[in-house]
């Protein structure tokens, strides 16, 4: 017998004000429940219009578990498609990215399908003269993903064919796309340097969690950003300080610090930290941009925007971005207790190439498989995992500076070193795994 599966008030009793019950991390019934509901009702990052700049350009990912293609069509437009041939079922591309040509065609029957989904071609279709083929869902081709928006070059899906409106799902949250974005002279940002990936063995939840976890950076990377501050320390007086040891050392200020730089909540889920400062915001200037952006935006603006410095901004369910490096991860679910990261970069268009030089030498440091960084966050993940299956307390607690006035529809900056950023994100998760 099913236990959450048509249980919503199951579902609903897995998350109380402060602690959630491990079977959110651990049950696969209840991730099945997960990939059929919360990442169908809500918006989910695919891609950027960078990455198919011409007409048939594609890649391939997914929405949950659910396979897409992004590809741009001959009108100009963006089109996200489930990438499953009507036929037999058949993932039609199977590549990471590519080009088309005149139409996608489906490696085991050799169905032709343009790049809207719709079908350009089927071998032997006198076959169904006299059959209601046409009138049957196979007729229509590859079908289109429910909604599909398209914000500043970011486009991001909705599986479901009703529900919360991309406006509405994202709100005020978007000012840390923003942020990113107009931090190019000329507003524009390329995807740039490939992308890492690299398995973990956990749950998709521990990572976006994480990235709102301001009291483990000097616990948990004591042994790689510490040794980092430790070589740091070593060089003489007056010498310029290492871009690693810049990029290494913020992770080991004090509670202190990371009190006063505040998180600020949305509803839905999302949220960042790094409202005052972050650890970029003592980054050294680079030569010559300061002049660029106070050419395209005037100084007041310029300095606003290049003022921001927000560390991790979470668009809930599984996409990370930090804007002062234009970096970006995506928690990719795969099973229970196995998550695909992904991290991409991007380069500023029109601004100095040091950038780009920084973000990828960031991501190397911070987010590679090889990262020492990346790999003390993994040994934690991996450590919870396994420790979760122990009977002696089925629950995890978040309720560090928990405030009785808290709800899903909050809009708040709090202290630095709060957990209700993970208290929003289940808020979020229970919304969009019980819909009204």
């Amino acid at each position: 017998m099913s236990r959450y599966r048509g249980h919503p008030d199951a579902i609903r009793a897995l998350v109380r004000e402060g602690e959630v019950h491990r079977d959110v991390y651990t049950d696969p019934e209840l991730f099945a429940v997960e990939m059929e509901t919360l990442f169908h009702n809500t918006w989910v990052y695919v891609g950027h219009a960078s990455q198919v700049p011409k007409t048939a350009d594609f890649i391939t990912t997914t929405i949950g578990l659910a396979p897409v293609v992004m590809t741009r069509h001959s009108d100009g437009s963006i089109r996200v498609l489930h990438n499953r041939c009507p036929h037999k079922g058949t993932r039609v591309a199977n590549e990471a990215c590519g080009n088309a040509g005149r139409f996608f065609r489906c490696p085991y029957h050799a169905w032709a399908f343009r790049t809207d989904g719709s079908i350009a071609a089927i071998p032997l279709p006198n076959g169904y003269e006299h059959t209601d083929f046409k009138s049957s869902p196979a007729a229509k081709g590859m079908t289109p993903v429910a909604a599909v928006h398209v914000y500043r070059d970011f486009v991001f899906a909705r599986l479901a064919e009703d529900g919360i409106g991309f406006e509405d799902y994202f709100g005020d949250s978007l000012s840390s796309l923003d942020n990113m974005i107009d931090r190019s002279p000329v507003g524009k940002l390329e995807v740039a340097g490939g992308v890492l990936r690299y398995m973990h063995r956990c749950n998709w939840k521990m990572l976006v969690e994480n990235l709102t976890d301001t009291t483990h950076p000097m616990v948990a990377h004591e042994s790689s950003a510490g040794m980092a501050v430790a070589i740091g320390k070593q060089q003489p007086e007056g010498a310029p300080k290492h871009p690693a040891v810049e990029i290494y050392a913020p992770f080991m200020s004090p509670y202190e610090f990371y009190e006063g730089m505040g998180i600020r909540v949305w509803p839905n889920g999302h949220g960042h930290t790094g409202v005052s400062h972050s650890i970029h915001s003592d980054y050294s200037a680079i030569p010559g941009y300061f002049d660029q952006m106070v050419a395209a935006y005037g100084e007041d603006r310029a300095k606003e925007i290049l003022g921001t410095n927000r560390h991790n901004t979470v668009y809930f369910p599984n996409m990370t971005m930090k804007g002062p490096i234009q970096a970006m991860r995506i928690f990719k679910p795969v099973a229970v207790d196995k998550t695909l990261v992904e991290s991409w970069t991007f380069r500023l268009v029109d601004a100095p190439d040091k950038l780009l030089e920084r973000t990828l030498l960031y991501s190397r440091l911070i987010n590679a498989p090889t990262s020492p960084v990346g790999h003390d966050d993994l040994e934690m993940y991996e450590r919870a995992q396994d420790s979760l299956s122990s009977d002696a307390n089925p629950w995890v607690n978040m309720q560090r500076l928990v405030e009785p006035t808290e709800t899903a529809d909050d809009t708040a900056i709090v202290n630095g070193t709060s957990e209700r950023q993970m208290r929003n994100q289940f808020r979020a998760w229970t919304r969009f795994m019980v819909p009204a």
